[in-house]
């Protein structure tokens, strides 16, 4: 029986919403609406330890326009998950009582592991399809490169999002928000600082080795805004087009090369990009450095891209009842 349903995603960088019908026996998800705004929730996070009242506001306007969406399109059930900026600072509840008070559903503030889980539940569900190949060969090893953290889980689809044995996952701080708060100032960013930012994200990869076995892993599936966004950048797509970029396949070599012109831009160059949206200008060198780093350490010969993450597994997870 199909239910129609809204998911939405509050990350540090970007709140999004996904309005689906969704069969769990059929085990179909057909798009209504997806919208995607850049609220910069985490803006200062790292620093300050607290949310910013302007990040708020900027963050429960367009909550209330989510809110007019979903009522006007029959919602049956909603579910708010919200990632890396809440779970840093000290004055969440001023985030729920907001939430609360636009959507009348309390967020769920879930941890690293619950969001990888979520990612790879979306990101997979249509690698195995019926349909022309070759199909990306299992297991996969999913990054998503978040505003504030970066999240891997390895693993086969099918598996059960919310079990405890089928997935091997890890969260790890560097996110595009939260190096370029941290490490990348001039315009364009100094080779200093890169190389900081390299040695940040070189020490959290340390991390995702020790914690998962990636090397079990035959393919790379990336998502998330930066990753999007580079693949855009890397087909040379005049304006984005998320039905091109979606399971796009971009071989490391190009990855590196759009991550190095990326890093040597000034922000009125990047902001020239037509398939750039204007809210990642400052920070997708960040991102495209990670995913870059994350290829070259661990010998991934391709990406493929995923546009669909953790928002399509939020929305299976509330058809599903879980």
């Amino acid at each position: 029986m199909t239910k129609r349903v809204a998911a939405i995603d509050c990350g540090t960088n970007s709140l999004r919403l996904l309005i689906a019908d969704v069969d769990p026996v059929r085990h179909e998800l057909a798009d209504i609406e997806r919208r995607m705004e850049i609220v910069r929730l985490g803006q200062g996070v790292d620093a300050t330890g607290r949310l910013a009242p302007e990040a708020l506001e900027r963050t429960f306007r367009v909550l209330a326009d989510y809110e007019s969406l979903i009522l006007a399109t029959g919602v049956t059930a909603v579910r708010m998950v919200a990632t890396s900026a809440t779970r840093d600072a000290s004055n969440a509840a001023e985030f729920t009582q907001g939430v609360q008070d636009t959507l009348g559903i309390t967020p769920e503030v879930i941890t690293g592991r619950a969001e990888a889980r979520l990612s790879f539940a979306g990101a997979t569900a249509e690698l195995t399809a019926p349909g022309p190949g070759p199909h990306p060969e299992p297991p996969y090893l999913v990054v998503d490169i978040g505003g504030g953290s970066t999240e891997f889980v390895l693993g086969k689809p099918g598996a059960d999002p919310s079990g405890a044995g089928d997935l091997a996952e890890i969260s790890v701080d560097v996110g595009c928000v939260r190096l370029t708060e941290r490490h990348l100032h001039a315009d364009p960013p100094a080779p200093a600082e890169v190389a900081a930012a390299t040695a940040d994200i070189d020490r959290a990869l340390d991390d995702v080795a020790t914690a998962i076995a990636v090397q079990e892993a035959r393919s790379l599936v990336g998502l998330a805004g930066s990753v999007t966004t580079v693949t855009a950048i890397a087909l040379d797509l005049p304006v984005y087009d998320a039905s091109k970029t979606h399971h796009a396949r971009i071989p490391a070599s190009r990855v590196h090369e759009v991550t190095a012109e990326l890093l040597t831009k000034t922000r009125t160059e990047r902001a020239a990009i037509g398939s750039l949206h204007p809210g990642r200008v400052d920070v997708i060198g960040a991102g495209a450095l990670v995913l870059d780093r994350v290829m070259q350490r661990f010998g991934f010969a391709e990406l493929v891209t995923s546009e669909h993450d953790i928002l399509d597994g939020i929305a299976w997870s509330i058809a599903d009842g879980g």
